[in-house]
């Protein structure tokens, strides 16, 4: 047992009910640690595989002390969740990543501050608090570009774009603020940085995918990725693990950015395990989820390298067909164990490996 590390049979807390929270705790669960759920939601897809379930609201103190009396450290599966009750339980038990890795995610505005501050290259924005602060971002940034919320928007939610400034008054009434305007980024890819840092400092990465949406939601993620997106890898990785180091952060990052002709674009960071690393459960020696779990407790990081010679994850959105995919061979299902299949809901995934 390294020194300073949980051993297994302690209790991981998690917040969030979602299908990140279900395979942080299979990762769990496989290096012998019970998962405690906490998560307001009637339906948590995560508590299928956990070894306990809280249902309640995150800002029921009572509910918080029992729950750190339980734990023996906390993580967290999603960023929009209010700030205050992870910092109450963070003068508590150990919480990995540290809260304030949340408050700069979960704030477009203070994201992007905090990578200007160290270096990185958003793309052009500008703060808006009223139709007048628009026409100002507009007047400099110009169009087209995007409007987003400051707070709590993801999968293309809490946004749209602006193409003339006719659209200013039609996108600020359905948008309003405080917001963030955004110009738009010639690019030839996306791509995702993820990477591991533990207690001491230590980081893994794992190779870059390169990663397709389809109305606004991760639809697939690829590797090896494209040599335009292999060309910049090392500058976004170096962003990525400046970000870690700044936030004396511990668990899984991932970064994402646009592949342009002057280099890397920062788009946004999510302080956690991300959709584009779920090929790693079986593309990966090890994955994004053991190493998080390994992270958090203090154990070794694990190999990240290629299990085969590439690797597809395929997201599985809606009604999509996922029944092929038991007969196919090197694809690998998951189904989150969801009820209704919705239009954009992420019902599970697909991993296919060449050998």
């Amino acid at each position: 047992m390294t020194g300073g590390a949980l051993p297994p049979g302690s209790t991981i807390g998690i917040l969030g009910g979602g299908q990140l929270g279900r395979m942080l705790a299979v990762a769990a669960a496989q290096l012998g640690y019970r998962t405690h759920i906490l998560a307001p939601d009637r339906e948590s897809v995560a508590a299928q595989t956990a070894s306990s379930l809280t249902r309640a609201d995150y800002h029921n103190r009572i509910v918080l002390a029992d729950f750190a009396a339980a734990c023996d450290v906390v993580t967290y599966e999603f960023e929009n969740i209010d700030v205050a009750p992870v910092e109450w339980l963070a003068d508590r038990v150990p919480v990995h990543p540290h809260p304030r890795a949340l408050r700069v995610a979960q704030d477009r505005i203070a994201e992007k501050r905090f990578v200007d501050g160290i270096g990185g290259r958003p793309a052009p924005w500008a703060q808006v608090d009223s139709r007048e602060d628009l026409s100002v971002a507009l007047d400099r940034i110009g169009t087209p570009a995007i409007l987003k919320t400051t707070r709590f928007g993801y999968d293309g939610k809490g946004q749209a774009v602006i193409r003339s400034a006719d659209d200013a008054d039609a996108v600020w009434e359905a948008i309003g603020g405080p917001a963030v305007l955004e110009g738009f980024v010639t690019f030839s890819h996306e791509f995702s940085i993820l990477i591991a840092r533990g207690h001491d400092g230590a980081t893994v990465r794992y190779d870059p995918p390169h990663n397709v949406h389809l109305d606004a939601i991760l639809r697939t993620s690829t590797l090896p990725a494209p040599p335009a997106i292999l060309a910049q890898a090392e500058e976004a990785t170096a962003l990525a693990c400046r970000i870690a180091a700044e936030l004396d952060y511990v668990g899984v990052l991932a970064c994402e950015f646009f592949a342009t002709e002057n280099g890397p674009v920062f788009n946004e960071m999510a302080p956690r395990v991300h959709n584009s690393g779920h090929w790693t459960i079986e593309g990966a020696q090890i994955s994004q989820f053991e190493n998080h779990i390994r992270a958090i407790c203090g154990l070794p990081l694990g190999d990240t390298a290629l299990t085969g010679s590439g690797v597809t994850m395929t997201n599985l959105i809606g009604d999509d067909a996922w029944d092929d995919a038991l007969t196919q061979p090197g694809a690998h299902l998951h189904l989150y164990g969801k009820g209704t299949a919705r239009p954009g809901r992420k019902m599970g995934h697909v991993t296919r490996i060449l050998r």
